[in-house]
C-alpha cells in the first residue's frame, strides 16, 4: 500500500503546485534554465520515450512472458502480461486529461503551447521499460543478468527523462510528475503479478494433475 500512497501524495503535491503556480515552479524554472541545452544527444535520448521505440520493447517482453508462463503450466499465465498491457494502455488514458486539466505552458525552448504536464514521453518510457523489466526478472536465473536488466531499465528511463529536460521539451516537474504516475502503474503490475503467482502456487495445474 505504501508503494501506492507515496507516489500518489507526491503526484498530488506537484499537480497542486502546477495548478496554483506555487513556489516549486520558481525552482523548476531555475533548474530548467541550468539544464536546457538543445543538441543532438538530448534529442536522441528524448526519443527513448517515443511510443514507436518503447512500446515494441514492451510488446516483446509481454510475448516472451506469456510464452514462458504458459509453458510452465501456470493456471493464470495470462494475468501478468495482461496487467502489463493494461498499465501501458492507462498511460495515454491518464496523461491526456491531466494535460488538458493542468494546461501548463512549455519551456522557452519550444513553441508557445500548453499541455506539458505530466510528460507523456516520460510516462511511456517508465511504464514500458519498467513493466518489461518487472515481467522478465522472475524468468531470469542469473543474479548478474537480473542486475544488468535493472541497470538497463534505469538507464533507459533516466536517459529519456534527462533528454526531455535537456532538450527543453519538458520542465523538470513534468518529468517528476510522470515518475510518480509511472510508479503507481508499475506497482499495480507488481501486485497483480504476485497475486497470480500466489494463486497458481496454491492451485494444482490442470496439466500436471494433483501433486
Amino acid at each position: 500500500m505504501l508503494l501506492l500512497v507515496v507516489p500518489l501524495v507526491l503526484f498530488s503535491l506537484i499537480t497542486w503546485q502546477v495548478l496554483a503556480d506555487g513556489p516549486l515552479l520558481d525552482l523548476d524554472a531555475r533548474l530548467s534554465d541550468a539544464l536546457v541545452h538543445p543538441d543532438r544527444a538530448s534529442e536522441l535520448l528524448s526519443d527513448l520515450g517515443n511510443v514507436q521505440v518503447a512500446v515494441p520493447v514492451l510488446a516483446v517482453a509481454l510475448a516472451v512472458t506469456a510464452w514462458r508462463l504458459c509453458a510452465t503450466g501456470m493456471d493464470r499465465w495470462w494475468l501478468p502480461p495482461a496487467a502489463g498491457a493494461a498499465a501501458m494502455a492507462l498511460v495515454p488514458a491518464l496523461v491526456a486529461p491531466l494535460k488538458a486539466w493542468t494546461d501548463r505552458p512549455g519551456t522557452p525552448a519550444v513553441p508557445p503551447a500548453t499541455g506539458y504536464f505530466p510528460s507523456g514521453h516520460t510516462a511511456t518510457a517508465m511504464v514500458a521499460y519498467g513493466t518489461a523489466t518487472l515481467l522478465l526478472l522472475p524468468l531470469l536465473g542469473s543474479p548478474a543478468v537480473r542486475r544488468g536488466l535493472l541497470a538497463l531499465c534505469a538507464l533507459l528511463v533516466l536517459g529519456a527523462s534527462y533528454g526531455l529536460v535537456r532538450r527543453g521539451y519538458h520542465w523538470p516537474l513534468d518529468v517528476a510528475g510522470s515518475w510518480c504516475l509511472g510508479a503507481m502503474l508499475l506497482t499495480g503490475v507488481v501486485l497483480v503479478s504476485r497475486s497470480s503467482r500466489r494463486t497458481s502456487a496454491g492451485t494444482p495445474s490442470r496439466r500436471s494433475g494433483p501433486s
